[in-house]
């Protein structure tokens, strides 16, 4: 399971919005938040921690958004909900887009394609990443810096 709803990989989802950010001229850090398994958490631990104040957050299942410290969990800049209807261009526009949040540009609207039966025919996939995630919390662990690498 180490694929997102839409079939993409998490390691081409992670790059594909590393090089939305890198595109607008900023760089990311990444983190492993271990306390919990909720989207808008992720992005507010991540951008408590982000010294723009700016955190994306990225479930397994491709669900993603961008938040700002300050701002209250379910109040997140961009949320990419439809998780089956996301390709490696909406994770780059949403990379790009937290750049410009960052650097205080105006963000580009995210192009989204729209399937209305994807959560019918992905329920049972859907249940398994966040049964998955929800697995792995630990709250003793907190949030954990991760270098990562591609091949």
């Amino acid at each position: 399971m180490n694929r997102t709803l839409a079939d993409l990989s998490h390691a081409d989802v992670l790059k594909a919005i590393l090089d939305g950010i890198a595109a607008e001229g900023a760089r990311a850090r990444i983190v492993k938040v271990w306390h919990g398994a909720d989207v808008a958490n992720i992005g507010l631990s991540g951008a408590k921690l982000s010294g723009s104040g700016i955190g994306i957050g990225l479930q397994s299942k491709g669900t993603a958004l961008i938040h700002k410290k300050g701002l209250p969990p379910l109040n997140n800049l961009e949320l990419l909900s439809m998780a089956p209807n996301l390709t490696l261009e909406s994770y780059r526009s949403l990379g790009r887009n937290a750049a410009c949040y960052a650097t205080g540009r105006s963000p580009h609207p995210v192009p989204m394609k729209i399937d209305n039966m994807a959560r019918l025919r992905l329920i049972v996939h859907t249940m398994l990443l966040h049964h998955r995630e929800v697995r792995q919390i630990d709250p003793d662990r907190g949030i954990e810096e991760l270098e990562v690498t591609f091949q």
